[in-house]
């Protein structure tokens, strides 16, 4: 694509991989040429997303905004969509491109005499409730009704497009499928911070993530004679109830939690990272523990698979405590082994998930579907 293009990045929380994804994309797409703002939510992400937008702010031709965007649907969404609305327009936007449930929403819903790309990135959110619930209900049916506002779907895996059209619908879209991407900077080997614990859990601290099956796995490892230590990395909405099953367990001189951090000081507090989650799109903790060589352990879920592709024999049923318990058993009296994987695993990382593959997947997205509308060199 050679015209440059005004792309506003439209999300809730900046926190975790959704955030970690549009601040690549924005450095990347900046870096081509194109003229990059955000709209974010200013309730979330305290003083380290505060920390990194001030930081990136500067490069941000069309400007960064921050409003109050709660997590679920409510009065404060008036206010928002209307902020949302102005700033597509005053930014002569070409590209609305929501991220995550609510960012997403608020892009397709955007109105104006001006016609932008509606573009809209799942990152999991709607795609982790389903029909059985109400809120489910809810949520699912009002997708099914925004995907009719969609001009491109964007998803990070191919499990995700597939959920997406088993419990939403087949939009009538441009769909396409961009890989999440590392940087070359990440493929360096971390040094084992000198008291690392036997394992490390890097994420946020909520039920789909799976922290209770790891902390029963090594409650049964105890049981069995041995004694593993964690450090667990991150925080969230579960973290009461988490300390409340450690002390439980009796595991409280065993288990730590150290709070949220950036990842490339996470890294090196542990010899063997578990990703114990439930559900995933296409994971980044799982890509930048890959490309920093670091023994992994995590589940068949999500877009997992198609990281490990070949290698996916590798990976351990969610939910089962007993399977986790045998494969972190392997890892820690095996650790020659556990290296080769990582080395195996890193190399099919490099080859296959890079964050050029991702941005170029991307913008060539975004020239199919402004071609569709016939919007390339309006202005």
């Amino acid at each position: 694509m050679t015209l440059p293009l005004n792309i506003l990045h439209i999300f809730r929380a900046p926190v975790g991989g959704l955030f970690r994804h549009v601040l690549d994309l924005t450095r990347a797409q900046i870096a081509r040429g194109h003229r990059v703002g955000m709209v974010a939510d200013s309730l979330t992400g305290g003083a380290a997303a505060e920390s990194v937008l001030k930081e990136i702010e500067p490069s941000l031709a069309l400007g960064l905004t921050r409003i109050p965007m709660r997590r679920h649907v409510g009065p404060g969404d008036l206010p928002a969509l209307i902020h949302v609305t102005r700033r597509v327009a005053e930014t002569k936007a070409d590209v609305a491109h929501g991220h995550g449930a609510k960012g997403g929403a608020f892009a397709r819903m955007a109105l104006g005499n001006r016609r932008a790309l509606r573009a809209y990135t799942p990152h999991g959110g709607s795609l982790l409730y389903s029909h059985d619930t109400i809120a489910g209900k809810f949520y699912l049916a009002s997708e099914r009704l925004l995907m009719l506002r969609g001009d491109l779907f964007l998803f990070e895996s191919a499990y995700s497009a597939e959920i997406f059209r088993r419990k939403i619908g087949t939009p009538k879209g441009l769909v396409r499928i961009v890989h999440n991407g590392v940087t070359e900077a990440e493929f360096k080997n971390v040094a084992t911070a000198p008291d690392a614990t036997d394992l490390l859990f890097i994420g946020e601290l909520r039920p789909v993530k799976g922290v209770e099956t790891l902390i029963d796995a090594i409650a049964r490892l105890n049981r069995e004679g041995r004694s593993i230590s964690a450090t667990l990395v991150g925080d969230g909405p579960s973290r009461e109830a988490l300390d409340a099953q450690v002390a439980g367990l009796g595991l409280s001189s065993r288990v730590h939690f150290a709070g949220a951090m950036p990842a490339h000081r996470a890294q090196a507090l542990g010899r063997v990272m578990v990703i114990p989650s439930l559900a995933e799109s296409l994971p980044y903790v799982v890509l930048e523990a890959a490309a920093a060589n670091i023994p992994l352990i995590t589940t068949k879920v999500g877009g997992v698979p198609e990281i490990y592709g070949p290698l996916s024999d590798r990976l351990v049923p969610p939910q089962d405590s007993g399977a986790l318990a045998q494969a972190i058993a392997r890892a820690l009296d095996r650790p020659d082994a556990a290296a080769a994987q990582a080395a195996e695993l890193r190399e099919r990382v490099a080859r296959f998930f890079s964050v050029d593959t991702m941005v170029e997947g991307v913008l060539t997205a975004y020239a199919d579907g402004l071609a569709r509308l016939g919007a390339i060199g309006r202005r």
